[in-house]
């Protein structure tokens, strides 16, 4: 559980994250729980297409399941941290 393992520290550390979804929508936001199905919980997110989604501006947290999730990308000084 490698991956599991990584993803935890960086729910610890309120790691900002940004998530790409299999239908192109990349949503960013603090990473609040993460589990072993790689389901994600974000809070305080935003849109990085909002003229495109319009309808998920409202939104300030949500839950993402794991299987439509195509990538997960952090900033590089967040890695740096955690080593």
């Amino acid at each position: 559980m490698l991956f599991f393992d990584f993803f935890q520290n960086l729910v610890d550390s309120n790691a900002q994250v940004t998530v790409e979804m299999k239908n192109d929508v990349q949503i960013t936001g603090t990473l609040q729980a993460v589990d072993q199905y790689f389901n994600v919980k974000l809070k305080n997110i935003s849109i990085n297409n909002p003229e495109q989604y319009p309808h998920l501006l409202s939104l300030r947290n949500c839950f993402i399941r794991g299987s439509v999730v195509r990538s997960m990308m952090m900033m590089l000084f967040m890695l740096i941290e955690l080593n």
